[in-house]
């Protein structure tokens, strides 16, 4: 059965096989987001570069505005610093992004640069990613957004 996007079901295998494999190398691990049993988003990390990782977060406009990427992320940062090979997180997003542009502003990232953003272009966008750096904390320091608390929210492994 087709999804209202086009895809079908064995492309969401594919999908799901390939996060797997991708997962398992430690080059991209999905999660979804989701409230009281139902899915509203996904968060993202990838590896950007070998100390790196690059977070991205999406939600169903329903979720908008209640905090929820923000722990989402929250809880995704806690997981990669985690890894020890991770010494940074990064976060890009498009310029004209203001829900965007708030959650690593809450969770203590910097902003880094701005530069152009990679095709296609968000519909809403201006083309011009923001990027914003989170180095890990000293050993036994958190960051500030380092608690992943709060409602119903959750994040889990899409892989599963």
């Amino acid at each position: 059965m087709p999804w209202a996007d086009g895809h079908d079901e064995q492309s969401t295998r594919e999908l799901l096989a390939s996060s797997e494999t991708k997962w398992e190398s430690g080059e991209l691990y999905n999660y979804v987001v989701a409230e009281n049993g139902e899915l509203i988003g996904m968060c993202q990390a990838y590896r950007a570069e070998p100390r790196g990782c690059r977070l991205g977060y999406w939600l169903h406009p329903c979720a908008v505005g209640r905090g929820i990427a923000t722990r989402a992320t929250a809880a995704l940062a806690k997981e990669m610093f985690a890894l020890a090979d991770v010494g940074y997180l990064e976060i890009a997003h498009d310029v004209a992004n203001a829900p965007s542009r708030a959650v690593p502003r809450r969770l203590g990232f910097t902003e880094l640069r701005r530069e152009q953003a990679p095709p296609p272009a968000a519909p809403s966008g201006c083309g011009i990613d923001l990027i914003w750096r989170l180095n890990r904390p000293a050993t036994g320091g958190t960051f500030p957004g380092g608690r992943a608390g709060g409602t119903n929210s959750a994040c889990s492994t899409a892989s599963t």
